[in-house]
């Protein structure tokens, strides 16, 4: 994650390990990453990517001779990638060298999170998520009233990292007004009655940018119907998502779901 990127690039500041900041400085056509995005290379590992290929390969070369020798001045390069490089991107890009010192660091950005997700549930499905998740420019809570369910910190799914806030609350169905507005909801509780009272107060609240159930079409249909005795607005049932995930993957393993619940939120906020 480019997130993970800045925060470990950081730390190797902090310890003082050497490095060379190279950063996207601008593109033109295409090409493997946008402006703005950094890798940080000392003399044996690389954080991030630039994109792969010829063009990262140069890059890391670059950098490294730029350690051995010591140079401090910031470089600039062009890259035509196709005649130059020989990739089949066809744009150009220019990268920019830096030392890795606290100026480089504070004209750094933090990275945005692509979206917030309110995640309801700590069973197998949401697990999966949450391991996908780790791995993405997101900010989540992660709610369930079984502390039990949640896995341990120092797992793979733990969700060890602050980005993931794991919540135990006795009514999880609170903590939907707690969520940024035109945030992400993904429903997947154990109880039918639970989600179907999370999803109301999602509904309710209106505001939400995708709001995603987890089972059946029939599922879905009974739901509607409930919603609609409770007054619930027409507008807002209309927006509410299920099944999850994208069309066409049918396996009903908990990490297929998680694949595909995932990919349709990176389809919302890439529309």
């Amino acid at each position: 994650m480019d997130r993970d990127t800045r925060s470990q690039a950081a730390q190797w500041h902090h310890q003082g390990t050497p490095a060379v900041v190279v950063e996207v400085l601008r593109v033109q056509g295409s090409a493997p990453r946008p402006a703005g995005t950094r890798m940080v290379v000392s003399a044996d590992q690389a954080l991030g990517t630039i994109g792969g290929g010829h063009l990262e390969w140069h890059a890391l070369s670059t950098a490294r001779h730029r350690l051995q020798r010591a140079t401090t001045e910031p470089r600039t390069e062009h890259h035509a990638l196709g005649p130059s490089l020989g990739q089949c991107c066809g744009g150009t890009v220019d990268l920019r060298y830096h030392v890795l010192d606290e100026a480089t660091l504070r004209l750094w950005p933090p990275t945005q999170p692509l979206f917030h997700l309110q995640l309801f549930g700590a069973g197998h499905v949401g697990r999966a998520i949450v391991t996908l998740l780790r791995t993405l420019d997101v900010t989540v809570d992660w709610i369930d009233e079984r502390e039990s369910e949640f896995p341990p910190l120092s797992s793979p799914s733990g969700g060890s990292d602050e980005a993931i806030r794991r919540i135990c609350v006795d009514a999880v169905e609170s903590e939907v007004r707690h969520a940024p507005p035109h945030a992400a909801y993904l429903v997947l509780t154990h109880q039918h009655d639970l989600d179907m009272r999370i999803t109301e107060a999602i509904l309710r609240r209106g505001d939400f940018g995708f709001v995603g159930l987890i089972g059946s079409k029939t599922k879905r249909q009974r739901f509607i119907q409930h919603f609609e005795r409770r007054g619930v607005a027409p507008q807002a049932i209309a927006r509410l998502t299920c099944p999850i995930g994208i069309e066409g993957i049918w396996a009903k393993q908990p990490e297929v779901i998680a694949v595909a619940a995932v990919a349709q939120l990176l389809q919302r906020w890439q529309e």
